[in-house]
């Protein structure tokens, strides 16, 4: 394995960590570390490429993205919810300072924004309409 090779291979799983770091720290995302992550593993290890698609816990994030799907309604209101309720938990701590206070709550409102645009999926359907096969007379 060559540096470069070795280099994407380390950065790649040092995204996958920051990623599922993610998963539960509000402010840190989780597709755009994953999705790095599979950028770097693609250019340097059909293996690790292979794993983190097929991963079933971070799969989903990648093809999701990838497909344009979206994510779930409880997906968007569990995150918005814990997003709240941390960051709103940081500006009471920090409610002494005007400026963090003030940019906790811009990074609130954005995220909370950027959230609600991402497309919603929809449970049961398919990703691509299905079309029906033609028959031969």
């Amino acid at each position: 394995m060559d540096i470069r090779k070795a280099f994407l291979v380390f950065f790649g799983t040092v995204c996958v960590g920051l990623g599922i770091l993610g998963m539960f720290l509000p402010l840190m995302p989780t597709t755009v570390f994953l999705l790095m992550a599979a950028y770097c593993y693609s250019r340097s290890s059909d293996r690790f490429h292979n794993w983190l698609l097929n991963n079933r816990w971070l799969g989903r994030y990648i093809k999701n993205y990838k497909s344009g799907d979206g994510i779930s309604v409880r997906q968007k209101a569990t995150t918005i919810v814990i997003l709240w309720a941390s960051i709103g938990f940081s500006i009471w701590f920090v409610a002494a300072s005007f400026w963090p206070t003030l940019f906790l709550a811009a990074v609130l409102i954005g995220v909370t924004i950027h959230l609600l645009w991402i497309k919603t999926a929809r449970v049961g359907e398919p990703a691509v309409p299905q079309i029906a096969p033609i028959e031969k007379a």
